[in-house]
Parts: C-alpha cells; structure tokens; sequence
C-alpha cells in the first residue's frame, strides 16, 4: 500500500526509524536530492547520447539518498563516482568551445532541462552543506553533489554545441 497515513501529522520515518518533522534538514536535503533525480529522468527523455551517463547518475542519487536517510547504508558514493564525474566534465568542457562570459540558461529542450537540473543540483548542495553543520557527512557526498552542478552545466553547454545552438550572454 502507498499511503500509511503515518506522515498525516507532519512526520515521517528516517530508515533508522527515527521519526522526524518532514521539514527538518535532513528531509529538506534527501528530498532535494529525490527532487533532483525526478527531473533527471525528464532530461534523460530529452537527451539521447547522454541517457546511461544520466542513468548513472540517478542510480547513485538513489544511494546518496539512502545515505542521507540512515547514517550508515551499506552503499555509499565515493572518491571514485566523483571522479567519474570529473571525467565528465573534462571530456564535455574539451568538446565546447571555450567559455569566454557568464551564459543565460538555455537552447534546447535538452540543454534547458540540463541547466535546470544545473540549478536543483545547486540548492541539494546548499541543503546538504546546511545538514553538514549540524551532523558531519562523509567529504565524498560534498564532494559528488558539487561535482554535479558542474556535468550539468556542461552537458547542456555540450547540448546546445551539438545542435548548433548559440549560447547568449547576459547583458548588464
């Protein structure tokens, strides 16, 4: 059954069973987090030659979540899933032009949803730095949820770059 009625007063259950208000900072993190890989599956539709990098990616949300539900899940992000990002980033930085000013968000579909999940990724990392303060996580889930905002940043500059989009600056 979906619905329990359990989070009918305003709590819900950490995986520890921890009850907890859904509004506490690791609720806000987690659902973030759960936010972001929502709107990746929307990107995936979009974005054919980036659909088992995204894939991936949402796989590991999936245990940054966890990790974030219960402090200790038998699988976490690591060293090695962020660098895999690295690797992402610099293959797609390598395939752009070079940036030369700040951009508006933008082109196509795809690199428009990319910029999007850009921006979701950035407000996750705040509300994980936000829970960092009060309960030290693990450097590596810091670490991968900024890496994130990153890749997506790149992928829809590398979007846009494909489909010969034109980026466009702001004007101040």
């Amino acid at each position: 059954m979906v619905y329990t009625g359990r989070g009918d007063r305003g709590r819900t259950d950490l995986s520890s069973g921890e009850r907890v208000s859904k509004s506490s900072e690791r609720i806000e993190a987690y659902g973030t987090v759960d936010e972001l890989n929502s709107l990746l599956g929307v990107c995936r539709s979009f974005t054919e030659d980036k659909d088992k990098e995204i894939e991936e990616i949402q796989n590991e949300l999936h245990i940054l979540q966890a990790e974030l539900a219960n402090r200790e899940p038998e699988t976490k992000v690591t060293e090695e899933n962020t660098e895999r990002l690295e690797g992402l980033c610099d293959k797609y930085q390598e395939e752009c032009p070079p940036l030369t000013s700040f951009i508006l968000a933008g082109g196509t579909e795809s690199a428009a949803q990319l910029h999007n999940a850009r921006s979701v990724a950035r407000r996750a990392e705040r509300r994980i730095v936000r829970l960092d303060q009060d309960e030290e996580l693990r450097e590596e889930v810091l670490a991968y949820i900024n890496r994130l905002s990153d890749l997506f940043f790149l992928m829809a500059r590398h979007e846009n770059y494909l489909n010969d989009v034109e980026e466009k600056n702001p004007r101040y």
